[in-house]
Formats: C-alpha cells, sequence, structure tokens
C-alpha cells in the first residue's frame, strides 16, 4: 500500500476517533499516530491530514451542507463524514493530488470503512462538491506534465 494511501487510512481512524472522544483532540489523541505501524512519512502525511481538517472543520461542514440534498451533516455517519472532510482538504489545500484521485481514493476509503452505501454516496458528494467548487480539472494538467 502506498505511503498516501496508509497515511489517508490512518488520518480517517484519527478523525474518528476524535469524533468520539470529542472536539478538543488530547494527548493520547496525537500519540495515535506515533503509535500506528506505518512509516514515518505516511504518519506524517496522515498527521497533515488531520490537522488540516481540524483547522478548517467547520468551513468543510459548510461546504457539505450545502450539497446534501434531504440529508443534513448531522445525519451523516462518522466514517461517510470525515472521509468527505479528508477529500474537501485534499481537494482545497494539496495542489498536487489531482481531484479524480482524491475522489477515487474517498470512495475506497468509503467502501472499506463506510457502509455499503458509502462508496456510492461520497462518489455523489463529492462529484456535486468538484463541481461547485471548480475543481474537476486540478491537477491534471501537472499529471499530463509529470507523464511526459
Amino acid at each position: 500500500m502506498g505511503t498516501r494511501r496508509t497515511g489517508r487510512e490512518i488520518a480517517l481512524k484519527a478523525l474518528y476517533q476524535a469524533d468520539i472522544r470529542g472536539p478538543e483532540p488530547q494527548e493520547e489523541f496525537w500519540s495515535f499516530f506515533e503509535r500506528s505501524p506505518a512509516d514515518s512519512q505516511a504518519r506524517a502525511f496522515a498527521r497533515k491530514l488531520v490537522m488540516g481538517v481540524l483547522a478548517e472543520r467547520d468551513v468543510f461542514d459548510r461546504q457539505l451542507a450545502e450539497v446534501l440534498e434531504h440529508w443534513s451533516v448531522a445525519r451523516l455517519s462518522h466514517v461517510d463524514h470525515n472521509v468527505l472532510r479528508l477529500a474537501l482538504y485534499e481537494l482545497r489545500y494539496l495542489q498536487d493530488v489531482p481531484a479524480r484521485v482524491t475522489m477515487d481514493e474517498a470512495i475506497e476509503l468509503a467502501k472499506r470503512y463506510g457502509d455499503r452505501d458509502s462508496g456510492r454516496f461520497v462518489n455523489g458528494v463529492l462529484d456535486e462538491l468538484v463541481g461547485r467548487l471548480g475543481l474537476r480539472s486540478k491537477g491534471e494538467g501537472e499529471a499530463q506534465i509529470k507523464a511526459e
């Protein structure tokens, strides 16, 4: 498994833990990264994702609320909610990750850790968000340059 994929999984688990334990991460929360069996690069990527999501949590939740039809952010499962938050962070702040990669990775996380409908749900929400944010082609130019 790749470094970033592993980092995303660690980040999802950490954010899930934060949702269960409460809004303010404590020392044991941050030690979660050190206890992870992943390599230091994956742990560092996970920490970056988590810190970014925690800093922008309210903004991301407002953006999610705008696209959820007949649903509310409060009704999202912890897994789906945090997969979507992670994807929003990547879409907005990690310029080296193409939008389609972010979406594919989020869908896979949702399928692996969510319920049987999570993959389709996350796909639909992210597709709408990417369109609204004008990020559909994000990273495609860089990916093309790197491939050449």
